[in-house]
């Protein structure tokens, strides 16, 4: 497998300055409601110019949205600089909860105000075809990860597409779970327990029973 290039300071100055735009922008619509956070208010948490947020992002949804898929595009560039015969299932458990669940170790829910301020964000229809726009781009280049990772070609296969997928429907399903419990719980362990759920029945290609697909 083709090892992945570091990111230059260029670059790592960027993703530093999209994921400030991002959380302020979350932050905000979680504190003072959807309807009451503009463009600049947005800028004016980051530390920049509401200009250098329109070479970021065109709108407030997007912001809030690339948060989510940036989280996918990491998982996908931790899978690719991993090397070649690195087992995939537990690959992506560990990546995928390290990015989305940083904090799992202290295994701490949030605060339920804070989980109720999330959840009418997610509510916003801007928000919902903007998430949905966001991940299907993210989804192309984390495909291409698993690809790698289990010899498989995204050209040709639908294995790294249905991993790709249902992996993020995995991580979907424990955000939403935790967010909409009476009492909200931590994400860490959910999302782990969901992707070990899954992936034990993603069995990598070459590894499962012969089939109608299999046969020569």
């Amino acid at each position: 497998m083709e090892r992945v290039p570091e990111p230059t300071l260029r670059e790592r100055k960027k993703r530093a300055t999209r994921d400030a735009l991002s959380l302020a922008a979350v932050e905000l619509v979680t504190e003072r409601g959807w309807s009451a956070v503009t463009v600049d208010d947005i800028a004016d948490r980051a530390g920049v110019a509401p200009r250098t947020f329109r070479n970021y992002f065109p709108t407030k949804a997007a912001a809030i949205s690339g948060r989510h898929a940036d989280r996918m595009v990491r998982v996908a560039e931790t899978l690719a600089a991993l090397p070649a015969g690195t087992p995939l299932r537990p690959a992506l458990v560990d990546a995928a909860v390290a990015e989305f669940a940083p904090g799992a170790a202290d295994r701490s829910a949030p605060d339920p105000g804070r989980a109720a301020a999330i959840r009418l964000m997610l509510a916003e229809p801007a928000l919902q075809g903007e998430l949905a726009r966001a991940s299907a781009a993210a989804r192309d280049g984390f495909a291409a990860a698993i690809g790698s990772l289990s010899g498989t070609d995204p050209a040709r296969d639908t294995y790294p597409h249905l991993v790709a997928a249902a992996v993020e429907a995995a991580v979907d399903v424990a955000i939403t779970h935790c967010l909409g419990s009476d009492r909200p719980v931590p994400l860490g362990p959910v999302l782990r327990d969901a992707l070990e759920r899954l992936t034990a029945g993603l069995e990598e290609p070459g590894r499962r029973p012969s089939g109608p697909e299999g046969e020569s």
